[in-house]
């Protein structure tokens, strides 16, 4: 499926919509736009957690649909997330990596970053349950 196509049914997805997650490349590559609407502390002005966890849980979840070739959404066992810099109001990009891609459970390391991949903003892993 190309990414065309793939973000066609990222977009029928409400949360993923509303955050405007788009997929730049069938490597594992999403961006988080700037958007008023993920900004958490707008004195700073800051993105809000939530935003940058739910970004990363939907990449992962994605990269997984994507690189899996499932059509059920895999279900998603666990997911950690440490926030080692503040997010500033600015484009927001994760790169997902399949740790292990067993038959039925995925592990997924995200990080995310702004300004340069090596310095990035949250780093997160991700397990999910995938049905065939």
């Amino acid at each position: 499926m190309d990414r065309e196509t793939f973000q066609q049914r990222i977009d029928r997805v409400p949360y993923a919509r509303t955050l405007g997650i788009q997929m730049l490349d069938e490597e594992g590559c999403f961006l988080l736009p700037a958007r008023k609407s993920n900004i958490g502390n707008p004195t700073l002005p800051a993105l809000h957690g939530g935003a940058i966890a739910g970004f990363m849980e939907l990449s992962a979840m994605i990269h997984v649909l994507a690189k899996s070739g499932s059509v059920s959404i895999p279900k998603v066992v666990d997911f950690a997330v440490d926030y080692v810099r503040a997010g500033k109001f600015t484009e927001t990009y994760s790169r997902c990596e399949l740790v292990f891609f067993g038959r039925k459970m995925i592990n997924v390391s995200i990080s995310a970053w702004q300004d340069d991949p090596l310095q990035p903003i949250a780093k997160a892993r991700a397990q999910f349950l995938v049905k065939d």
